[in-house]
């Protein structure tokens, strides 16, 4: 896995028709140098100046091609001279002393996604549950990349996820499930604070899923619903608490204005009797209140326009 991803980060390297081309004219001019060699040993025959020129032509431009690279902007590469360090080169178009220098990868200083999980990882509460996080990390230090780890790429997954698993081991489910974005940052800090020594800066870290036991699943739903039911009884209880209330309050207004109570009475036989065809069966006392208050009512109506004639 390593191998295989230093190959690929290697790719990104521009220049290699030419540096093709540059070994074959290189090749080619030995071939021709050796070739004339041998037969002028051998065969007595004679170099002419042009093919000197021609061979010499061949030779300088095979090398001079050969030492050519084309970095990216993205990408820095570091040189090694005969296995040492030099330093660190990009981007741009750069030419390093063929079979001198050597690239051995290069690193890219571009945002980069990691993904990563836990699976099966027990919470503070004893409670297994498997998590995916995302990680966006970035090189900042090329030379820290490139000499104090072997491979950053694979050693950012591993902090990656050991640190989500002792983030997990730290917390429980609850706060787990409702403080995911504290739980971010901290995860942050811990893989930032890891990495620091490799030239790496972590910029976010985001907790995409939080997977819990179907069995756990399924007792949380009660739990919830439970608790729905209980809320939903308690805002009950205290409307029926208002309504008592009002109720009290009415019946003490009623009891010392009699006149409202007979204006509620008539205005329930009026809301009973809206239905067309209604029947309404109605106490004596009833009656007998109301008609006093209808004779009242028309005897006042009675002197008061015999006062205004």
């Amino acid at each position: 896995m390593i191998n295989m991803s230093l190959n690929q980060s290697k790719n990104f390297i521009g220049g290699n028709l030419l540096r093709g081309l540059g070994y074959f004219l290189f090749i080619l001019g030995l071939i021709f140098l050796i070739g004339f060699l041998i037969g002028s040993m051998l065969f007595g025959f004679h170099v002419t100046i042009t093919l000197i020129i021609i061979i010499i032509l061949l030779l300088v431009m095979g090398f001079f091609c050969t030492g050519i690279y084309i970095i990216p902007e993205w990408i820095r590469v570091p040189t090694l001279l005969l296995g040492k360090f030099r330093k660190m080169r990009g981007p741009g178009l750069i030419w390093l002393v063929p079979f001198v220098y050597k690239i051995p990868f290069s690193l890219d200083i571009r945002i980069i996604t990691t993904t990563f999980s836990a699976e099966q990882t027990l919470t503070k509460d004893n409670v297994p549950v498997n998590v995916d996080a995302v990680l966006f990390w970035q090189v900042i230090d090329p030379f820290k990349a490139s000499m104090r780890v072997q491979d950053y790429k694979t050693a950012i997954s591993w902090a990656a996820q050991t640190s989500l698993r002792d983030i997990i081991g730290k917390t429980e489910l609850s706060q787990m499930l409702i403080g995911r974005e504290e739980m971010s940052h901290e995860l942050e800090k811990i893989i930032d604070e890891r990495t620091e020594e490799w030239g790496v800066k972590s910029i976010s870290v985001e907790i995409r899923d939080v997977v819990i036991p179907n069995a756990l699943q399924d007792a949380m739903s009660r739990q919830a619903q439970a608790e729905r039911e209980r809320m939903a009884r308690i805002i009950l209880a205290s409307s029926e608490e208002q309504i008592a209330n009002k109720f009290i309050n009415a019946a003490h207004i009623y009891e010392s204005d009699e006149v409202a109570l007979n204006l509620r009475a008539m205005n329930i036989l009026y809301e009973s009797m809206k239905e067309k065809g209604a029947w309404i069966i109605v106490p004596s006392d009833m009656v007998n209140i109301l008609g006093g208050r209808f004779k009242h009512l028309s005897e006042f109506k009675r002197e008061k326009s015999e006062n205004k004639n």
